[in-house]
């Protein structure tokens, strides 16, 4: 999970919880985090590469388009799925992380009931049911 505020990665996390999505959670609280954990991923063959990135596009330090630039382009990773959690309804955030491979797009809501689909379209995405925009 690439997000910078406290608040999201709670509301994240409990979403992921109540959908049962189990697994290991990384947590990178800006751009440059995430970009370093995937060149360590790179480079170290025993290193575990994810199997869902949860991307904010706003992190301090490098954007969330950086990272998925980034991701893309990796020789051992570029198969994640992405899942953008953002705030931005910009049409443009939108296209812009799209043309770059995204596989679902979830606007953060401002209510503690809309936070929690995030959990199934995770879930689903996992088990690549869906590829939503």
């Amino acid at each position: 999970m690439v997000e910078d505020n406290p608040s999201d990665v709670f509301l994240i996390r409990e979403a992921l919880k109540l959908a049962e999505v189990d697994g290991h959670i990384e947590i990178a609280i800006d751009g440059e985090m995430a970009i370093q954990a995937l060149q360590d991923a790179e480079h170290d063959e025993s290193a575990m590469c994810p199997d869902l990135i949860i991307l904010d596009i706003n992190l301090p330090r490098r954007k969330g388009s950086d990272v998925l630039r980034h991701m893309r382009i990796s020789s051992r990773c570029a198969q994640a799925k992405v899942l953008v959690v953002t705030s931005s309804d910009s049409s443009r955030d939108r296209e812009e992380m799209s043309s770059l491979g995204t596989d679902a797009y979830f606007r953060k809501p401002s209510n503690y009931a809309g936070f929690m689909k995030l959990g199934p379209l995770a879930r689903n995405l996992l088990k690549g049911e869906t590829s939503a925009h």
